[in-house]
């Protein structure tokens, strides 16, 4: 039993759309109708690491931090791929130290976690998958 499923379509160009529970994500490689796959990865890892460091610093005896936000920025190679990610903390309450909030965001992140080399999609393709219809037909 798998613990995450949702299907991704195109039906035809490049934009796709991802169905994820009840919940429907439009993205799109040219940025016309949606925001580009590796903007949508970087946004992830935000929304990720963002409440992985509220969750660790209650863990950890903070108080409440107050309003919090990240600025993100990416580096890209000639070929459009991810070179590197920086996030920049922002966190209204003062606290002694800072470093602390990004071990913590870093050891509770899944999508931290999950950026690692190793991780790679196990693909399987399967061929001839759809019914024709009226428009291929």
């Amino acid at each position: 039993m798998t613990d995450i499923d949702l299907t991704t379509t195109s039906t035809d160009g490049f934009d796709t759309e991802s169905v994820i529970g009840d919940f429907a994500v439009g993205i799109d490689p040219m940025n016309e109708t949606g925001p580009d796959p590796n903007s949508v990865l970087v946004a992830d890892y935000a929304a990720c690491f963002l409440p992985a460091v509220r969750m660790g610093a209650r863990k950890s005896g903070y108080d409440d931090l107050g309003k919090m936000a990240i600025e993100a920025e990416a580096e890209l190679t000639d070929h459009d791929d991810l070179e590197s990610i920086s996030f920049t903390l922002k966190v209204e309450a003062d606290v002694d130290d800072p470093a602390e909030l990004a071990e913590l965001g870093e050891q509770y992140c899944h999508v931290h976690t999950a950026l690692r080399e190793e991780l790679h999609a196990d693909v399987t393709v399967e061929v001839d998958a759809f019914e024709p219809t009226e428009a291929t037909a």
